[in-house]
């Protein structure tokens, strides 16, 4: 056998291992550890802890060594804030950024109010989980310790959805999301509706009193899934992005409040179904942006029945391929949460405005500091930094920036 120092955590989540001059990739491994094993095109399949890391525990999930909706389990929680805080922080600085960090939010266990499952019919009932690591494998779970408990006592229910509606030979994706009035299930995949199919789904729905059930886009059941946006309640559209707990969007909401205070007009670009736009609008007048329809008149429609809002006005436009220009961006302040791949193009545009201040939200910290630097070189300084965990013991990380023109 190999024997491997494991260097670093790759943004993935898995150890870099050096042995001489070689590297392979080890999952579940932590910095300083020694490990034994063989590389096989870059990994080490199954490594043996050697000599462990003093930060390491016990993963407290009896599925986590096949599971791959965790990667970061086995490390304590001060490492693993430590590790996401640095990931931020070393793509910054690859691009000359630097900033101090103002607060990091780390989500609590079995608080994850939205998931994305997949599942499968089998001979003997259903699989119902996530995929292994790096496999098209479903991890059946029985007890997640990431899903709010709504969703975990759903499990059952959600598998005689599979066997239902999954063809033999299929996937299906259930987004599941937790709200006040009831889950709220939008599955992909399945069978064509028939009328004998309807009626199996309308009655499990019904046993499991989702508020709704949709199919490939078809409404199963009506019951409005409403969830709070500041004064405002919301119906999203099924399968809509949201944020993945409510105390990390609250953390996201309390960070971007404090760095666009005081702003009368504001500017929210990719802004879905209001997570800022709503609750901003209590203080100023919002003109909200987003490339897909579905989201902006759940946003409307909320924003006609809210009292006590100032004005909110909607624009569907893709500003990946038609970012808004300079001429457009005479706002006092700018909101922005840009998918994963960033907003490279439209942050180019925002570096020729006038903009005071930017509150720049990122899923992807490679991205986001990309496109800061574009800002940093065109007039604008980077003044704080949140970090936002909402993806406990994943390699996922949040976070909220403010900008101010000098």
């Amino acid at each position: 056998m190999t024997l491997w120092t494991v260097e670093r955590l790759g943004r993935k989540g898995d150890g870099v291992a050096l042995s001489g001059d070689r590297r392979a990739l080890a999952a579940l491994t932590l910095p300083g550890e020694q490990i034994e094993g063989e590389e096989e095109a870059g990994r080490i399949a199954s490594p043996r802890i050697v000599t462990p890391s003093a930060d390491r525990v016990r993963p407290p999930c009896q599925h986590y060594r096949a599971c791959g909706g965790c990667s970061l389990m086995h490390g304590s929680e001060a490492f693993v804030k430590a590790w996401k805080v640095g990931v931020v922080t070393e793509a910054l600085r690859a691009q000359g950024l630097s900033v101090p960090v103002a607060g990091v939010h780390v989500s609590p266990p079995r608080s994850r109010r939205r998931a994305v499952l997949s599942g499968r019919r089998t001979k003997k009932g259903a699989l119902l989980g996530f995929h292994a690591r790096a496999s098209e494998v479903i991890v059946d779970i029985a007890d997640c310790h990431v899903l709010r408990p709504d969703i975990q006592s759903a499990l059952p229910l959600l598998r005689r959805l599979v066997v239902a509606g999954a063809s033999r030979a299929g996937e299906l994706s259930l987004t599941v999301t937790e709200t006040p009035a009831g889950l709220d299930v939008a599955v992909t995949g399945g069978k064509p509706m028939e009328p004998a199919l309807f009626q199996t789904l309308a009655a499990l729905a019904d046993q499991g009193d989702l508020a709704r059930l949709s199919w490939d886009g078809q409404a199963i059941t009506r019951r409005p899934p409403a969830l709070a946006m500041g004064r405002a309640r919301v119906v999203p559209p099924p399968g809509s992005f949201l944020q993945a707990t409510a105390e990390g969007e609250a953390a996201l909401l309390a960070a971007v409040r404090g760095m666009v205070r005081g702003a009368g007009r504001m500017l929210d670009l990719f802004a879905g179904c209001g997570t800022f736009s709503l609750p901003l609008a209590e203080t100023a007048e919002v003109h909200a942006v987003e490339g897909l329809a579905a989201p902006l008149q759940a946003l409307d429609a909320a924003a006609r029945q809210a009292q006590g809002l100032r004005r909110i006005t909607t624009e569907i436009r893709d500003l990946a391929r038609r970012p808004l220009m300079p001429d457009e961006l005479a706002y006092d302040a700018i909101v922005i949460d840009p998918p994963r791949a960033g907003a490279e193009a439209q942050a180019r545009e925002i570096a020729q405005a006038q903009v005071p201040t930017l509150a720049w939200v990122s899923c992807d910290p490679v991205t986001f500091a990309r496109d800061a630097r574009i800002l940093a070189e065109n007039g604008y300084r980077l003044c704080q930094l949140f970090v936002v965990d909402q993806f406990r013991w994943s390699p996922h990380v949040e976070t909220v920036a403010e900008f101010r023109r000098r």
